[in-house]
């Protein structure tokens, strides 16, 4: 799968609309305009992986603010589901974040079963509970990923042109 920048409109629209019909927007009731002010908000960079032409997942950046170096979202179509693209776009995630800041940081959904035992899997802790975040009985759990600390962490230079 070949992974890039999304940057059209029209492809936030129909990623948008994918997300919205999926878990865990759907279960927390975030329609396709919250997906859509997701994909387009400043400051966030969202990569998209196609099989072909069609949208196969995504994974959206925050390298801004007190949690530089958040994961605002991971989808992965259910066409492309169980195939490995889910751990391919965290890792290309991971390698952006990771070369200008220490930490890796995501929430996700306490029902989110599935989801919390990929994340640790890939190596991702609990930091923190955000109680009752978007709806009352469900909790937004925040995980974190380290290289080490803020203070000793040094970015990666770009060396004739690469990351």
């Amino acid at each position: 799968m070949k992974i890039s920048k999304l940057v059209t409109g029209a492809d936030k629209r129909t990623a948008a609309a994918l997300m919205a019909a999926s878990d865990p927007w759907l279960t927390l009731g975030l329609g396709r305009a919250h997906c859509l002010k997701t994909l387009s908000a400043p400051y966030r960079e969202t990569y998209a992986a196609r099989d072909g032409r069609a949208l196969a997942g995504l994974v959206t950046v925050t390298m801004y603010g007190t949690f530089r170096g958040y994961i605002q979202s991971l989808f992965v179509a259910p066409p492309a589901r169980g195939r490995g693209l889910g751990e391919e776009l965290m890792r290309y995630a991971e390698g952006k974040i990771f070369a200008r800041a220490p930490n890796v940081f995501l929430c996700v959904s306490s029902f989110n079963k599935g989801a919390l035992k990929f994340y640790r899997r890939l190596g991702y802790r609990k930091a923190g509970v955000l109680t009752d975040f978007f709806q009352k009985g469900s909790d937004e759990l925040l995980l974190r990923k380290t290289l080490g600390p803020m203070q000793t962490f040094s970015p990666r230079r770009k060396q004739h042109g690469k990351p």
